[in-house]
């Protein structure tokens, strides 16, 4: 009887273990509704997850061989594909104050998803499409799951407000959403693109931009009938005066001026990278393929960084952990200079295997580097305009990844590397490589502190008494113009 009760508990611990997921989500969808559950699912897990997996290596095929632009010139063009989240801050505004038709956000998901809709579907069907007429349409289509995002953030923020318990747990279902859409998307890209070619996956892309109009549908918010869009003018420009009022605190500037900085000189090549895996008659000759399980296994590496920093550093000081994982990041790069020079063939080890490695730990270390970031951004915003403000230092991040990524193509044009010559691609990994250590430099910019602990003074965390929109900002963030 012992017997059997010993070998059925493992069992039962396994089964328990399995359905732990799905009561986990009939929980949440219990107690913040379906319809927001079902969003976070769309929003974070199909159209940035799974979409922007897929669209990653399509648009990569698609400058290369359509449009057949350089190497230098196709890093310009994906700096530009950042813009619209640069700008984040002003969808984050527009959602806080200018409803439409009494709603404050199911139309910025009805527009949102239309305007990606529309951008993939022209970009697919039309032939010979000029090159700024195919950036503009792809411009659109980064805008509008910029907007998707902002606007789902702000309903993570209120739900957060109203369910403070639950906050981990949103945060949880939005990392879990993306990491597993992306994981999906990646492994699915080269096969997507061998079959149906670049042009055939954007038209499929169109599919996630429809599931966002969906949310925009079917997700639950109350209509307000009377609503003073006087006001509205007025209490935009309030939460502009109280940002930049914020980023004058000493405490919020230098962290956010290294946090530019360590982006702005970690150089981006990866277009350099991408034309030798594919194209240089030395190098790999990898397939498309090839090419999307290489970005899935990265996917997997990135996730492993998630859960490496949640159960071992997060209690980490912030300085220390990025001063370790900065160092490691550097020291990362050096590993595709042992693959271009082709070091890896003579110790044995196969171009593929090799590279596979080369993504899984360059993505876990940059996870485990990026994952302090956003905690030590997330303590940086003010009362009242948490969900803006931290729009804003998510759109000074990618101000800095637009800067290494367009520094990183000049590098490339300086160094001649083209289309078909590779010579010099090595001296650009060195020069990466090392400019990656510069940020340990300007560690003095972040605070010495216990990532438990507060960095903002004391008056700036409360909600000032008679301040009409960080009072409302704070209890409601969706109530910045009055209905009465």
């Amino acid at each position: 009887m012992e017997e059997s009760q010993i070998e059925k508990s493992p069992n039962e611990e396994f089964l328990r273990l399995m359905l732990r997921p799905l009561h986990w989500f009939k929980m949440l969808g219990q107690e913040l509704h379906w319809s927001f559950v079902l969003g976070v699912v769309i929003v974070y897990g199909i159209s940035q997850g799974l979409g922007v997996g897929l669209s990653k290596v399509s648009t990569q095929y698609y400058m290369k061989d359509e449009q057949k632009v350089q190497p230098s010139e196709a890093q310009v063009y994906f700096g530009l594909l950042q813009i619209p989240w640069i700008i984040k801050p002003l969808w984050g505004l527009l959602t806080d104050t200018l409803p439409i038709l009494g709603y404050r956000r199911r139309p910025y998901f009805v527009f949102a998803g239309f305007l990606s809709m529309i951008a993939m579907l022209v970009v697919s069907l039309q032939k010979n499409l000029h090159l700024a007429f195919a950036m503009l349409s792809l411009m659109a289509g980064s805008a509008g799951i910029a907007i998707a995002d902002v606007t789902i953030d702000a309903c993570v923020t209120q739900n957060s407000i109203s369910h403070p318990s639950l906050a981990g747990d949103m945060q949880s279902l939005c990392g879990f959403s993306s990491s597993i859409g992306a994981l999906v998307g990646f492994s699915l890209s080269g096969f997507l693109v061998h079959i149906v070619g670049p042009k055939g996956v954007f038209g499929l892309l169109s599919i996630p931009a429809g599931l966002v109009i969906l949310v925009g549908i079917m997700l639950r918010e109350s209509r307000a009938h009377r609503l003073a869009y006087r006001g509205v003018n007025e209490k935009f420009l309030d939460a502009g005066k109280a940002m930049w009022t914020t980023l004058k605190c000493r405490e919020v500037w230098r962290p956010c001026l290294y946090m530019y900085l360590s982006l702005a000189v970690s150089l981006h090549i990866h277009e350099g990278m991408f034309y030798w895996y594919t194209d240089a008659k030395g190098g790999p000759s990898f397939s498309q393929e090839v090419v999307g399980s290489i970005f899935s296994i990265g996917a997997v590496g990135s996730l492993c960084g998630v859960l490496i920093y949640q159960n071992l550093l997060k209690n980490h000081p912030f300085r220390d952990l990025l001063f370790w994982s900065q160092l490691l990041y550097g020291v990362s790069g050096l590993l595709d200079l042992i693959l271009v020079l082709r070091i890896n063939l003579r110790i044995g080890l196969p171009d593929y295997l090799f590279v596979v490695i080369d993504e899984a730990i360059s993505r876990m270390i940059g996870r485990i580097k990026w994952m302090p970031l956003l905690v030590l951004s997330s303590k940086l915003c003010p009362a009242g305009i948490e969900g803006t403000f931290f729009a804003l230092l998510m759109s000074i991040d990618h101000v800095g990844m637009l800067s290494s990524t367009w520094a990183g193509g000049l590098l490339l044009h300086v160094l001649k590397v083209t289309r078909t010559r590779f010579e010099n691609l090595w001296m650009a990994i060195l020069i990466r490589s090392i400019l990656r250590m510069v940020p340990i430099g300007l560690l003095f910019l972040i605070p010495r502190s216990d990532p438990n602990l507060a960095i903002l003074p004391a008056e700036m965390l409360k909600t000032k008494k008679g301040d009409d929109m960080l009072e409302n900002g704070n209890l409601e963030m969706a109530s910045l113009v009055d209905s009465s």
